[in-house]
C-alpha cells in the first residue's frame, strides 16, 4: 500500500468516524429534545452550525500544523 493510499484511507475513516460521532453526540440528542417539527428543524440547523465550527477548527489546526511543520 502506497503512502498516498494510506493517507486517503485515513482521511476517509476519520471523516466517517467524525460524522458518526457528530450524529450520535450532537444531532440525535438535539432532535430528541424537542417534540414540535419547527423546533426539531431549528435544532438541526443549529447543529449544522456546530458541525461547521468543528470542521473549521480542524481545518485551521491542520493549516497551522502544516505551516509550522514545514
Amino acid at each position: 500500500m502506497s503512502t498516498s493510499t494510506t493517507a486517503d484511507l485515513l482521511a476517509v475513516c476519520a471523516g466517517v468516524f467524525g460524522l458518526a460521532l457528530f450524529a450520535g453526540l450532537i444531532l440525535i440528542p438535539a432532535l430528541g429534545s424537542y417534540s414540535r417539527l419547527w423546533e426539531r428543524l431549528a435544532a438541526s440547523i443549529l447543529s449544522l452550525y456546530v458541525l461547521a465550527a468543528l470542521v473549521g477548527t480542524g481545518v485551521l489546526g491542520a493549516l497551522a500544523a502544516v505551516y509550522f511543520w514545514g
